[in-house]
């Protein structure tokens, strides 16, 4: 890698699927893996398309049961090219001889190259070189040039592109079992002389999809249909040493799109419309400039370098085009087919990110959970309660989508899947909305979906809290913390742990923050939203009540992870390291065992320090106190050590999560997870993962590490505070901010001094408080602050 660039040489077949996913290319709308032209799916190469929101729902007969499942689906391939020498066989890496191979990601200009030299024999060779893009000005394009090169010889050329809609879901084994199939009706044609089209549906959503091609080759082009592709066909004439181009402009439309009237029509007048690939070139670049300075972030180093990867990857899923759609954040983004492309909490490390760049494509993704509010509220009503209960895994309609059952790929059982009890989900929706209007001023927001939500959630904590009389507090049972390993206790025919802290705590602030909004909401429109959700004075006053005696489990002095935690059994790590090497999915090891991770003090990711990502130190203990606790710095300090050697880090999130706290608390450990939170992707540190698409939050929470976490940059009262932590790895880094009107605010950290940009606006000042002093910035001011320890 290089400052600007990630570049893999040679070619080697086991790698292929990883590097698919991480020279993916995309635009917020829709994007496209990396994968060859010329390579169909098979155990080695994956090529996929997906469109953001794009979901389809099938039932599959599992383990003797009926099970529906939704799928953020492969779209019609857009990308096949292939070519052979007149009387040859189709060349590809896998059947031609590979001379040299190297396949390098722009990150600067979005753009994929790949250049594969072939032996012919006798010493002649074939030098292939393909530039391609997923139009980032226009969300509907994409576009592929291919230039051939003959050395030492002169011959004939044939090349075969096509729009394949014979495609099928099949990208991660584990799911193979379940029905993949959900393209039907598709049709070819060609709407001129050099341009195919291709439609189709999906099977039970009933999205209408369409794809139009055009061919450029300097030579004539021939159609024909065989179904289900669109395939075009040239023939070339190679001379010795000189250069071929051929180039191939996509557009994709459906039905979901906005201010059209036929998707088909659209994508063919839009193909058709379209300029040439330098011209595309050129605009597209424009594009990515824009974006990039938008969302400036300098650090030194490989750490830098490795940023900026996932800064490509943040922009490519969440788009300013994305502002424009219904969709949530997809776990594992727009580049595979894990997690079914569902919607999880990820947001939770997303949106902070986002809120300070590019806080149009927070709003909107907040209005995607606004939309499901009612929907929410259903599933609350099913379960006998009040409020808003959200699920673990949303897609299209915000129903639940948490499958039932999950296959241990360790033993082949397929098990009972009890995740979607994780109902802190709605603590993640609320923390973002709050954090969102902090960072942006967005009181309008705030003050009518904003408010709905939070007060729905706040509801149904209320109404899920239990009074123990035994302990003059309230209880939240049959819940599944962040943690994931402990969905029951030993022995339990029930699924659920009782009072998670994480859970507890975050419920309280829920509860809390959502009585603030309300008291400050303009009187007319707080009459309209209590008269709208029928919310009385009783009921507040124990929101109240319950926000202050929410009861938080300890044992030994350090908070528990869930009542009973500390009665488990302590779990043989270093055995279990030493027989399995890699444990991070321990619970798929114990069950192979015929054991179970709920007998252990094991967990498979932050739980209970999670809390210490979410709320500073000073706010942390003051959560603590209103719920009569006092929560010492001694008490953290050892509830972290007590997590930090029983977590396995079965999550990409967890590394990212311990790395923020131990830097919150100066600890000495704290770099070593966040270079595991920096690799988990480009090294695969999950074993295969990576290559069912990127991980989303641990990318984007890398970023916030350093925009959030490190400055101890909070955005509260109309102020941007800042704590800087010093962490030597890290001593020196520089990003911009859109905060509240102002527009490329510039911080950089090093050697001790804080220095800020206020850009020339009209907007007001920016007041900067830092621990021992405050500092109105005007705008068109450059303040230098020396930073005192």
């Amino acid at each position: 890698m290089t400052g600007w660039t990630w570049e893999y040489e040679s070619y080697l077949p086991e790698q292929e699927r990883v590097r698919e996913a991480l020279c993916t290319l995309g635009n917020g709308c829709f994007a496209t893996r990396g994968a060859l032209p010329e390579c169909t799916a098979d155990d080695v190469h994956y090529p996929g398309t997906y469109a953001a929101g794009c979901y389809d729902r099938l039932t599959s007969a599992v383990a003797g049961r009926r099970v529906e499942n939704e799928d953020l689906v492969n779209l019609p391939n857009w990308l096949p090219l292939r070519y052979r020498l007149t009387g040859r066989p189709w060349l590809t890496p896998d059947t031609g001889t590979v001379l040299d191979h190297r396949q390098t990601l722009h990150l600067s200009s979005g753009l994929l190259e790949r250049r594969t030299l072939y032996g012919i024999g006798q010493g002649r060779t074939l030098c292939v070189r393909q530039r391609r893009l997923v139009h980032m000005a226009d969300p509907h394009l994409a576009a592929l040039r291919t230039e051939f090169t003959a050395e030492g010889f002169t011959g004939g050329l044939e090349v075969q592109a096509a729009l394949d809609g014979g495609v099928t879901n099949d990208g991660v084994p584990r799911y193979r079992d379940l029905d993949g199939r959900h393209l039907t009706h598709v049709h070819t044609g060609s709407a001129a002389r050099n341009l195919v089209w291709l439609r189709c549906r999906t099977r039970t959503s009933d999205i209408r999809i369409a794809l139009a091609a055009r061919l450029t080759a300097g030579a004539p082009v021939a159609a024909r249909h065989v179904f289900p592709r669109a395939v075009q066909r040239v023939r070339l004439r190679l001379p010795p040493g000189r250069t071929v181009t051929v180039d191939k402009t996509v557009a994709l439309h459906s039905s979901r799109d906005p201010a059209i009237s036929d998707p088909l029509r659209a994508a063919v007048d839009r193909v058709g419309d379209a300029p040439g690939f330098d011209e595309l070139l050129r605009s597209h670049r424009t594009a990515w400039e824009q974006l990039w300075r938008r969302a400036e972030l300098e650090v030194p180093g490989d750490a830098g370098r490795i940023l900026r990867l996932h800064l490509f990857h943040v922009l490519q899923t969440l788009s300013p085009h994305t502002a424009d759609l219904d969709v949530g954040v997809p776990a594992r983004g727009l580049h595979g087919e894990a997690y079914r492309g569902h919607v999880f909490w990820d947001e939770l490390f997303v949106l902070p990110y986002l809120d300070l760049h590019f806080p149009e494509v927070s709003r909107a993704l907040l209005c995607y959970r606004h939309r499901r509010l009612e929907r929410a509220c259903a599933s609350a009503r099913a379960l006998g309660r009040r409020g808003a209960l959200y699920p673990w895994q949303s897609g299209s309609d915000g129903r639940e989508e948490t499958q039932e059952l999950h296959l241990n790929p360790r033993s082949g059982r397929w098990l009972p899947d009890h995740s979607r009890l994780q109902h802190h989900v709605g603590s993640a929706i609320a923390y973002n909305v709050w954090q969102y209007c902090q960072a942006s001023g967005d009181t309008e927001f705030l003050h009518t979906k904003g408010a709905e939500m939070m007060l729905q959630i706040a509801r149904f904590w209320a109404d899920s809290a239990a009074y123990d009389g035994r302990l003059r507090r309230y209880r939240i049972r049959g819940v599944v913390g962040p943690d994931e390993y402990h969905d029951a206790y030993p022995g339990a025919r029930r699924p659920g742990i009782d009072d998670n802290a994480y859970t507890n705590v975050t419920a309280a602030w829920v509860l809390a923050r959502a009585l603030t909004v309300l008291r400050a909401l303009p009187e007319p429109r707080r009459r309209e939203l209590l008269e709208r959700t029928e919310l009385h004075d009783e009921e507040l006053r124990q929101w109240e009540d319950v926000s202050r005696t929410l009861h938080v489990p300890f044992h030994d002095g350090l908070i528990s992870q869930f009542d009973g935690y500390g009665d488990l059994a302590e779990l043989d790590w270093d055995g279990y390291r030493e027989q399995y090497g890699d444990i991070r999915r321990l619970d798929r090891i114990l069950e192979a065992e015929g054991d179970t991770v709920n007998r252990y003090q094991a967990s498979k990711q932050a739980d209970v320090l999670m809390l210490g990502y979410l709320f500073s130190p000073r706010e942390l203990r003051s959560l603590f106190v209103r719920l009569g606790y006092d929560l010492s710095e001694k008490a953290w300090r050892r509830t972290v050590d007590h997590y930090l050697c029983r977590t396995s880090h079965g999550s990409t999130l967890s590394g990212l999560v311990h790395g923020w706290v131990l830097a919150r608390a100066r600890r000495g450990e704290a770099w070593t997870f966040c270079q595991e939170a920096l690799r988990g992707d480009i090294a695969d540190v999950q074993g295969g993962t990576t290559e069912e698409g990127i991980h989303l939050g641990a990318m984007a929470g890398t970023l916030d590490l350093v925009q959030r976490g490190l400055p101890g940059l909070e955005t509260r009262g109309e102020a941007l505070w800042l704590d800087p932590v010093p962490l030597p790895e890290l001593s020196s880094y520089t990003f911009a901010l859109r905060y509240r009107g102002h527009w490329g605010v510039r911080l950089r950290l090093e050697r001790g001094a804080l220095e800020i940009i206020v850009p020339s606006s009209d907007r007001c000042p920016v007041d900067v408080r830092l621990r021992d002093r405050t500092v109105c910035i005007q705008p068109g001011e450059t303040s230098r602050l020396i930073l005192t320890r």
